[in-house]
């Protein structure tokens, strides 16, 4: 078999997951979106998955939503911006991004509604919360959202549509359902303090190797990569978020 016709079998497969972890835990399916993480994931690969009906795709880099962009023109796709966002790459973001999903400072908040503002336009936002307290990780303090979401109400540009972690990766996966599940708790926080324009907020966490908790856990998008396109970086278990900003 191919490797584009193995992305693509695989790809209905881990939807076919998804929709039965929702079963079992008694959620609608429809609850619940993929999301291709597809760094370093050429374009072929990328449009075997979405042969296969993904329709979100996500990227860590500036880099690389530009540098597929030409690739991906015309497909009924939805694109994000997942990794780290450095000031210096707000412009160049904003290109080819239709939701930025690390929001985790009000400086880069100001920055976007600034340029959004001046091109009439609005943006789809995620708030990244660092729930595992791991230093490799970006993302504000859980105790830290409810001020933080009342601080990003002057931006009217930011559509803000829910809360954002990467979670502890630890090899045991149940040691990983605590990170999890205080996103949850965080995004409960914060829909009782009724702030003003706030809506109900989703829930982006899990990834191939918690998928299914996350979704035990509430998630309402899930951030699959090495499940479709394969392991890309051999032999390094753990995801260091910083050292990959550093390498932008």
């Amino acid at each position: 078999m191919e490797l584009t016709e193995a992305i693509r079998q695989q790809t209905i497969h881990i939807q076919e997951k998804i929709r039965r972890a929702c079963i079992r835990c008694g959620r609608r399916p429809d609850e619940v979106q993929l999301l291709l993480a597809t760094k370093t994931v050429p374009p072929e690969n990328i449009r075997a998955a979405i042969a296969a009906g993904a329709r979100l795709i996500g990227e860590n880099k500036v880099q690389e939503l530009r540098d597929k962009d030409a690739a991906l023109q015309g497909l009924d796709i939805e694109r994000h911006f997942i990794g780290h966002l450095q000031s210096n790459k707000v412009k160049d973001v904003l290109k080819y991004a239709g939701c930025i999903q690390s929001v985790d400072r009000i400086s880069i908040a100001e920055q976007l509604d600034r340029r959004l503002q001046a091109e009439g336009r609005g943006l789809d936002i995620y708030v990244q919360v660092n729930t595992s307290a791991e230093d490799s990780k970006f993302g504000i303090a859980p105790a830290e959202a409810v001020d933080f979401i009342k601080a990003l109400r002057p931006f009217r540009s930011l559509r803000l549509k829910g809360l954002m972690t990467i979670g502890l990766l630890d090899a045991d996966p149940e040691w990983r359902r605590p990170s999890l599940r205080q996103l949850r708790l965080v995004r409960n926080k914060i829909m009782r303090e009724g702030i003003e324009g706030i809506g109900e907020l989703g829930l982006s966490m899990g990834m191939s190797g918690d998928m299914e908790m996350a979704i035990e856990e509430g998630a309402t998008l899930v951030r699959i990569g090495t499940a479709i396109f394969g392991n890309r970086i051999p032999g390094k278990e753990v995801w260091d978020e910083t050292a990959a900003a550093n390498s932008h």
